[in-house]
This record gives structure tokens, C-alpha cells and sequence, in this order.
């Protein structure tokens, strides 16, 4: 399956049916799994043999479809959660614990900088935000001897900054820790980070890869390429025995390729149970399948909408690093030569006032809070999904109080621009 396109890999990675099997990837709704003797289920429990006993561990459907976003992202190994939060927490939690410290672009998703910033930091693991657009000077300033992470959002949601992924691997490997990208935007269909130096990549498979609005959930793929052993003193969680598990060093009997996801699922989901049901993995599944087609389409509206916008007289400014003017074109010309998404964010004149009344007077586009699926919506993120944020951390994540998220979805690009037309001049 390596040697195929992805477009190929969308549709036929992951899964693939034996004799008299269904073409279908089945649907496992089981909770349990049967054994004819203790001894077979207890290999499972030491991680001796491969298989299923308990669905909060793993499950057949959610594996497949796990297998092909690895597959998708050029990875050795890959998991399903129950969201892209649990994701990047299960990501992040497997190499940290109390008294490490993250580095962390400060342009990400509001949830995920409370999740680290807040949340984690009542765990005992600091963080330092730096700015994406920072000197390899300032990023190397901001580590420190417990860093065990780096971590960033390929484009990042609002403020749609498009990360230097090289910049940030080159930081993050020399200072012997992984770099960690979350890929939501722009799918492994138009960025791969691990070509690009990433370690890890996590998923929102909520957002395009559903497609749909239909199922919440999140993936993480390891690259296998991150040497742990020989930053055994900074991961011991993996480099260590594990005396959970009778004593087994992850990165010693599964290797670089395997470590990180089988540690991940055997202890960390063992323990939060954060798994994604295997009715959502299906769906999911069918997202995937015509990802490779439906992503063309929202960037192709996404540019159209921005050359719209950037036009307007009404509009400050529009992020959208598709135009030729966006602060991030000559990167996302490096990371994204076929395009980034179809979300675009855009300040409209009156501030915070101005937005929410141009987002009362559209008809089409749908305020949710959502994005990334068939259907175009849009918000205000100060007033919802980063309202948790302060002036100063709404600064720093390139956010202003009036700035409008749009997810452009499929619909045709002249009745979105329509819809815009009408709801600024009215």
C-alpha cells in the first residue's frame, strides 16, 4: 500500500477483507471478546500475544480505520480516541508527567491552550507559548532541561498561522524530544508533517476527515522514527519497565516503530478509557473514502471566498493563506503547494458588534460550533470557543474580538459569496 497515491489509500488502506469477508470494514459492536482458555486471555493482559479482550483497549473496527490514517500520514502505527482533545492530551500525557514542561506554539485551538496551559498545568507540567512566527534564537530560549514535547498546529485554528514545521523539528530534535503537529486543517491529503521532520501527528477526525458532522472523534499517528532509547533519561515512562505490565519496556520490545501507540493505548486508554466508539469509527471510515475528493472542493471555495472578502470595504483584514498577500503565503507555498482548507477568518469593521450583527443577517452559512464539514458555518471565536482566553492570550493566538471564523463547506462557491454579499451591505 506505500507505493499508492493517497487518493488510492483514502479508499483502500487499513482493511482489507480476506475469502468470503465483508468488503465493508465491520462494524464491531462488542464490548467484550471471548477466549476458550485464561492462558490465551492472559498473554493479552501481558502483551504477549496480539488480540482483543475489552473494547475500552482496543476494537477491531476502530484498528482498521486507525491503520489507514496512519497509512494516509505516512506513519508506523496509529490510534482512535474519543475526540481530537483526547488526542492531543493522550499525545502529549504519554511522554510528559508531573515536573516536565511542553513547548507549544501559541497559535492553537483555544481548547487545546487551555488543555495545556491550564489543565496540564494542575497536573505539574508547565509550558512555554512562544509566538509561530519566532527566530530559531527565541525558540531555542524557550526550553528547558524537563522540556519532553514540542507541539503545534500545522494551520492553526482561528488564527489560520501556518506552522514552520521544519523550524520547530529542527528546534525539537535538538534538544532530544519529539515534535508533535496537530493536522486537522489541512488533512494528510494536502500536508504530511512527518515528510516534513514531525514525530507525531494528532488528529480532530471530527473536522474534514468525518466530513460530515456526523461523529466526534480523534487519531494519533506515531512516525516511528523518534529514537527513544537514545533519550532514554528524558522518557522513562517508555524506556523504562513498566510495572503495570510484569516489567515490559515499551521501546525496547515494540521499538521506535510501535512504542509510543502501544503505550498509549495500554496504559493511557486503559486508564482514561477515552476510546471512540466503533459506530463513529465506521463513519468515520466513510469520510475518509472520499476525503481525497471533498478536499479540493473546500479549498477551492475557501480561495474564493477569500479573494472575495479581501476586496470588501467592510472587511479589516482576511487570513487566508491561499492569497498572495497573507503574511503565511510563502509557507504555505512550502507546506501546502495544493492548498490548506476552506476555513478562512476575517475581521469585519465595527469590531465584536460588527460581527455578531453581519452573523445575524446570513442565510446560508450556519453559525455552529463547528467547522470543517460539508455544510459552510461560521462564528465569532472571542464570544465562543476561545472565550475562556484573555485579551492578551487572544493577542498572542492572533485573534482579535471581531475576527469571524468561516468553514467553507461544498455547496457552490457563487452562493457563498452571495449569502457574504448580502449579509455585508445589508
Amino acid at each position: 500500500m506505500k507505493s499508492y497515491k493517497i487518493s488510492t489509500k483514502c479508499v483502500q488502506a487499513g482493511y482489507t477483507p480476506r475469502n468470503g469477508e465483508p468488503r465493508q470494514i465491520p462494524i464491531v459492536q462488542s464490548t467484550t471478546f471471548k477466549y476458550d482458555t485464561s492462558e490465551d486471555m492472559g498473554k493479552l493482559f501481558d502483551l504477549e500475544a496480539s488480540g482483543y479482550f475489552y473494547t475500552r483497549l482496543q476494537n477491531p473496527t476502530n484498528d482498521y480505520v486507525a491503520a489507514k490514517i496512519a497509512a494516509l500520514e505516512g506513519g508506523t502505527a496509529g490510534m482512535l480516541t474519543s475526540s481530537g482533545q483526547a488526542a492531543n492530551f493522550f499525545a502529549l500525557f504519554n511522554i510528559c508527567e508531573c515536573g516536565s514542561h511542553i513547548v507549544s506554539s501559541s497559535s492553537i485551538y483555544g481548547g487545546t491552550f487551555n488543555l495545556i496551559a491550564v489543565t496540564m498545568a494542575k497536573m505539574g507540567i508547565e509550558a512555554t507559548f512562544v509566538p509561530p512566527d519566532c527566530t530559531e534564537e527565541e525558540l531555542n530560549a524557550a526550553f528547558r532541561p524537563n522540556t519532553r514535547a514540542v507541539f503545534g498546529e500545522t494551520i492553526a485554528n482561528p488564527a489560520l498561522t501556518v506552522l514552520d514545521i521544519e523550524k520547530f523539528a529542527k528546534a525539537a530534535h535538538a534538544h532530544g524530544v519529539p515534535l508533535i503537529v496537530d493536522n486537522t486543517f489541512p488533512t494528510p491529503v494536502n500536508c504530511r508533517p512527518i515528510e516534513w521532520g514531525a514525530d507525531i501527528v494528532t488528529h480532530s477526525t471530527t473536522k474534514y476527515m468525518d466530513g460530515h458532522g456526523a461523529a466526534v472523534g480523534g487519531a494519533i499517528v506515531d512516525s516511528g522514527k523518534f529514537d527513544w532509547m537514545a533519550h532514554a533519561d528524558k522518557f522513562p515512562g517508555l524506556c523504562t519497565p513498566d510495572d503495570s505490565y510484569h516489567g515490559i519496556t515499551y521501546a525496547t520490545k515494540f521499538g521506535n516503530g510501535a512504542a509510543f501507540i502501544t503505550k498509549a493505548t495500554s496504559q493511557l486508554m486503559r486508564d482514561f478509557g477515552s476510546i471512540q466508539s466503533p459506530q463513529n469509527a465506521f463513519l468515520l471510515n466513510l469520510g475518509l473514502e472520499s476525503l481525497h475528493v471533498r478536499m479540493p472542493r473546500h479549498v477551492e471555495n475557501g480561495q474564493a471566498v477569500a479573494e472575495f472578502l479581501a476586496a470588501h470595504p467592510k472587511v479589516n483584514f482576511v487570513n487566508y493563506s491561499g492569497l498572495p498577500t497573507d503574511k503565511y503565503y510563502a509557507l504555505a507555498q512550502k507546506y501546502l503547494p495544493n492548498g490548506g482548507c476552506g476555513v478562512v477568518s476575517f475581521e469585519i469593521k465595527g469590531g465584536r458588534t460588527g460581527a455578531e450583527n453581519f452573523m445575524k443577517r446570513l442565510k446560508l452559512a450556519a453559525i455552529e460550533t463547528h467547522v470543517a464539514d460539508a455544510r459552510t458555518c461560521c462564528l465569532n471565536p472571542a464570544t465562543s470557543t476561545h472565550r475562556q482566553m484573555t485579551d492578551e492570550q487572544l493577542r498572542e493566538a492572533g485573534i482579535s474580538a471581531g475576527l469571524v471564523r468561516m468553514s467553507c463547506g461544498l455547496e457552490d462557491k457563487e452562493d457563498l459569496i452571495a449569502d457574504l454579499r448580502q449579509a455585508l451591505e445589508d
